[in-house]
């Protein structure tokens, strides 16, 4: 039985997109929403890559 490798696409997807948004609040209010849309992208979607946001069609 061999085991698939862990892919969270929709994980990825959706940390990225929040991370883009706390990161245009948080970068705005330092004086920079580009690097704070950049940084919070990429913390994001590192984040919910690993954590699942729920399980789909899984017993």
């Amino acid at each position: 039985m061999s085991r698939k490798p862990h892919r969270n696409g929709r994980g990825l997807f959706l940390g990225a997109v929040l991370g883009a948004v706390v990161g245009h609040f948080a970068g705005r209010a330092l004086g920079n929403p580009t690097m704070g849309i950049i940084l919070g992208v990429l913390a994001g979607a590192a984040l919910l890559y690993r954590v699942n946001p729920g399980s789909r069609g899984r017993r």
